[in-house]
């Protein structure tokens, strides 16, 4: 399975790469979630290859997740893949400059089971690609405006 989103910025690329790859202040907003996240890196920015262990929640099962960072283009792309259980994902982030203070965020996150409960899980999401499509799309129209409200700040 697979979501997709566009979403177009009012900031610079080098600004919107920033704010995206600001790996301290996503995981705290993870941890606000309740998700649990293990750095298995040394310094403030991870290579490619390293990763992040994490513990969730989620249809009351404790789950564990490990994300690695597979790519980093910057300004253009950051690419992670994940596992947890039988499902694996990938995640690609690719960014267009449209104009200097104009960027386009291009989001694709794939889903991949490996196992018989990997696939129901997948298959009750497809049943339900419409709500989640609405709510991937809430969801990356508000981290526009949140990068876009920082850009204001900083001017």
């Amino acid at each position: 399975m697979q979501v997709t989103g566009t979403e177009d910025v009012a900031a610079p690329i080098e600004h919107v790469f920033a704010e995206l790859t600001a790996f301290d202040a996503l995981e705290r907003q993870a941890m606000r979630r309740g998700i649990d996240v293990r750095r298995q890196f040394r310094g403030a920015e991870p290579s490619i290859g390293e990763s992040w262990d994490t513990t969730f929640r989620f249809r009351g099962k404790e789950r564990s997740a490990k994300i690695i960072l597979e790519a980093y283009d910057a300004p253009n792309t950051v690419q992670f893949g994940g596992a947890s259980g039988g499902l694996e994902t990938n995640t690609l982030i690719e960014l267009v400059p449209l104009s200097p203070n104009r960027t386009r965020v291009n989001l694709v996150f794939k889903m991949n089971p490996k196992s018989l409960s990997a696939r129901l899980l997948v298959q009750s999401f497809k049943l339900a690609r419409s709500s989640i499509n609405k709510r991937f799309q809430k969801r990356m129209s508000q981290l526009a405006r949140d990068i876009e409200s920082k850009v204001v700040k900083t001017a």
